[in-house]
């Protein structure tokens, strides 16, 4: 299916496969500030942000890049390693194809980390990074979903969430099961959902599940496996690299849902004051997937930091 896709795909105008057979696509003028969206993952894609917001971002006047990296959504490589210097490598090709030597990026979820860690040891190529409902400090993270969840699981009096959570606490932090077990628990409680959903981003929804986009929303669910298998650095902190990063002048963004349960309020008023009080927008009525959630909101700040 994957690779009946991919050759799908390749026949598309518009539609490119670098080297490394990476999709990619860019919507606006070359001209324009260019602007790189990296998608969440282990195994994700940019297929929910390319059918919903890219080229409106791109009307706003900037040219704007989505791509799926190697071995995850519509890239697939059967020898994808899936680390983080593969996915640099996979980066650096994007900026090759499109001609571009600087460009702003915008990090949403695991893609946060990517895009930091990208920002750090390249930082004459980035002009911005925008932390979009990004992961910044991952135990914490299953901490706080797991302390939630055996609270939840004793008001719901449900004893088969109670013991998934205490397998959880006892296990491997190092590993892709427990990852998958709390964010399967930050799942269950709602934590990615939106509390109140608008007519737009209903209809936002509908489009993208009813579209072509939706067809082509491939996961890898090996992605995650290779990654803590391949990756020495697992559950990392990027806080101290956005701390140098913005000592070295480089632009830091941050933009989150006010509902986006996977963070505590302690760990994103720590990352406010580390990126800046105008640096930082909270937006209401909006969970992980701010783009989507909120776009009109998630369109003003991106288009006022990138100006």
């Amino acid at each position: 299916m994957k690779t009946i896709v991919m050759l799908l795909l390749a026949c598309l105008p518009g539609y490119m496969l670098c080297a490394q057979q990476l999709y990619s696509k860019a919507y606006g003028n070359s001209r324009n500030q260019p602007v790189i969206f990296l998608h969440g993952g282990p195994g994700g894609n940019a297929t929910l942000f390319e059918a919903t917001t890219a080229a409106r971002l791109a009307d706003s006047g900037f040219y704007v890049i989505v791509y799926d990296r190697r071995g995850e959504g519509r890239s697939p490589d059967p020898k994808a390693t899936l680390t983080y210097q593969e996915a640099f490598d996979d980066l650096n090709s994007i900026y090759r194809k499109y001609g571009l030597k600087q460009a702003a990026l915008i990090g949403h979820s695991f893609g946060g980390l990517v895009a930091t860690l990208y920002t750090r040891q390249y930082p004459q190529k980035v002009s911005r990074l925008v932390l979009a409902g990004a992961l910044f400090a991952q135990q914490e993270t299953y901490d706080w979903i797991l302390s939630n969840a055996g609270d939840y699981a004793r008001y719901h009096n449900d004893t088969a969430m109670q013991q998934r959570t205490k397998v959880l606490m006892a296990a491997d932090k190092q590993s892709a099961a427990y990852r998958k077990g709390c964010y399967d628990l930050a799942g269950k409680m709602d934590y990615f959902e939106m509390p109140q959903p608008t007519k737009a981003s209903r209809e936002l929804r509908k489009a993208y599940e009813t579209g072509p986009f939706y067809a082509q929303n491939i996961r890898n669910s090996n992605a995650p496996l290779l990654f803590y298998k391949n990756e020495p650095r697992k559950n990392i902190d990027t806080r101290p690299d956005l701390k140098a990063l913005k000592q070295k002048g480089v632009r830091i963004y941050a933009v989150y849902g006010e509902q986006d349960r996977i963070f505590s309020g302690r760990m994103l008023a720590g990352l406010k004051n580390l990126v800046g009080p105008d640096e930082f927008r909270f937006i209401d009525n909006c969970s992980h997937y701010l783009f989507v959630d909120q776009q009109p909101d998630f369109l003003r700040y991106i288009t006022q930091w990138m100006r």
